[in-house]
């Protein structure tokens, strides 16, 4: 039986329905008094939207790309052997959902023969949206109204560059390579999580890195960097979202900040 195939545009056209699903599953749990909190094996927290979320956009993806693979955060993957799969993860930023810190969001990515070509990151509770699919463009989208073309910054010194991060956590033995680069930046702020990157597609602000990282947390992200004009690697500077961190910048500074991570 033949496979169907699909452009980028009608692959993104699915992604963005399938957070326009997402975003009113999440917007009707968000700051719910009955929200249901528990704790995952690996000591992270998970609400019942999370699961009702990719749960929502799995049904979607079986009956609109039944041959597509699937990897999601709440449960599993059946991507093994396929050459297209979608990588989902229901909220980014579960913590600040659950506490009421409005910066969250769905991420959304198709993966094709192991490069993001499609990536949506949702936020409805910042009324915005990024989008963007290879060789489309990058987009952001407030308040629903018409989308505006990304453009990373064109900042080239990094005593000129804003920096953004989640937190300290996780930088081990590169944490004091990760202050020194902090310290030589012209400004540092703790925006986090999916924010911290969209921000750099907008050319908001210059670098934005985070030390550990799942597939789920950055494929979306990777696309709609890279398409905005900018570089996004792991934090060695390994190209694409399969490394276990995350680094985006505005092309011009990239290698620069990588040497500075790994004490060269």
């Amino acid at each position: 039986m033949k496979t169907q195939s699909f452009s980028h545009a009608q692959d993104l056209e699915l992604a963005l329905a399938l957070a326009d699903a997402a975003d009113l599953i999440t917007s009707a749990r968000y700051q719910a008094l009955d929200l249901v909190v528990t704790t995952k094996p690996d000591n992270t927290p998970v609400t019942d939207a999370d699961r009702a979320t990719e749960m929502a956009i799995r049904e979607i993806l079986t009956v609109k790309r039944p041959d597509d693979g699937l990897a999601g955060e709440e449960f599993g993957t059946n991507a093994e052997g396929k050459s297209r799969y979608w990588v989902i993860d229901p909220i980014d930023g579960t913590k600040n959902f659950m506490r009421g810190v409005p910066t969250w969001s769905t991420l959304i990515a198709l993966i094709e023969d192991g490069e993001v070509v499609v990536g949506v990151a949702s936020s409805p509770a910042l009324s915005r949206r990024w989008y963007a699919a290879k060789g489309l463009g990058s987009f952001v989208i407030f308040a629903g109204g018409t989308p505006k073309k990304n453009s990373v910054s064109r900042v080239a010194a990094i005593e000129d560059a804003s920096i953004t991060y989640s937190d300290f956590v996780g930088w081990n033995e590169k944490r004091a390579a990760f202050t020194s680069l902090m310290d030589s930046c012209w400004r540092s702020r703790g925006m986090g999580d999916f924010w911290s990157h969209m921000l750099v597609a907008e050319g908001a602000v210059d670098i934005a890195v985070e030390p550990k990282l799942a597939l789920w947390d950055v494929a979306a992200i990777d696309i709609i960097v890279r398409e905005a004009g900018g570089r996004f690697t792991s934090v060695s500077g390994e190209n694409g979202p399969h490394h276990g961190s995350g680094l985006s910048t505005n092309g011009k500074l990239h290698d620069k900040v990588v040497k500075l991570l790994n004490g060269n």
